[in-house]
C-alpha cells in the first residue's frame, strides 16, 4: 500500500518528535517541524526559502570509518547526501544519495533519524542563497567497500571516525555526528 501525503507528513512529524525527545539539547527539530508545517512544498529544491535534504553517515563494516565526499560545490569534506526532489521518505533519499554518489551496492539504511542540521547554502550562479534542512541517517556498507567517485565529488575517502574527532578543522556537524556515533558504539559494547 502506498503512503498518502498526509501519512508521510505524520510519519516525518513522528520521526522529528522522537528525535527531539532523544536529543533535547538540540534546537533544530523545532525548525524542521516549522518547515514541515509550512505547506509550501518543503520537499522540492525550488522552494528557495528552504527545503529538506537528506544525507548519510555511511559507515564501513567495522563501524570505525565513514565515507566522505570532497564536495565539488562546497569545497569541503562532508557526508554524502542531496535534495529530496519531492520524495517524502527522507531515509530513502539518504540511501539513494549514498548509492548514487559512491557507486556502492548492498547498502542498508537505518530508519531512525541520526542527526539534523539546518545550514545555509551560499548563492551560486543563478540560485540564490537558501537553507538546507538536512535529515541524516546511518547507512551501513555492504560487502564491497570499493567506491567510485561521481561527478558530484572531487574525491571520496574512507575516514577514521577517531580522526574526525581529533581534527580541529572538522566541520561542526561532522564532529557532532562522530560524537553521537562513538557514544552509540560505546553503549552497544557494554
Amino acid at each position: 500500500m502506498t503512503e498518502t501525503a498526509d501519512q508521510a507528513l505524520a510519519r516525518i512529524r513522528g520521526e522529528l518528535l522522537d528525535y527531539a525527545r532523544r536529543w533535547p539539547s538540540e534546537s533544530d527539530p523545532a525548525l524542521f517541524l516549522e518547515l514541515l508545517d509550512d505547506g509550501q512544498a518543503p520537499f522540492v529544491r525550488e522552494r528557495l526559502a528552504g527545503h529538506f535534504t537528506a544525507s548519510s553517515w555511511l559507515v564501513d563494516r567495522s563501524g570505525t570509518r565513514v565515507l566522505l565526499t570532497h564536495h565539488r560545490k562546497l569545497e569541503r569534506w562532508l557526508q554524502l547526501g542531496g535534495h529530496a526532489d519531492g520524495d517524502r521518505d527522507l531515509s530513502n533519499v539518504a540511501l539513494r544519495e549514498a548509492e548514487e554518489e559512491s557507486g556502492l551496492t548492498g547498502l542498508r539504511v537505518e530508519p531512525e533519524l541520526f542527526d539534523l542540521d539546518r545550514h545555509w547554502i551560499p548563492e551560486r550562479k543563478d540560485v540564490p542563497g537558501h537553507w538546507h534542512y538536512d535529515a541524516r541517517y546511518v547507512v551501513h556498507a555492504g560487502e564491497n567497500e570499493d567506491y567510485v567517485v561521481s561527478e558530484e565529488s572531487h574525491d571520496l575517502a574512507w575516514r577514521s571516525i577517531d580522526a574526525i574527532l581529533s581534527d580541529a578543522e572538522s566541520d561542526e556537524s561532522m564532529l557532532r555526528m562522530a560524537t553521537k556515533w562513538m557514544q552509540r558504539r560505546g553503549s552497544a559494547s557494554r
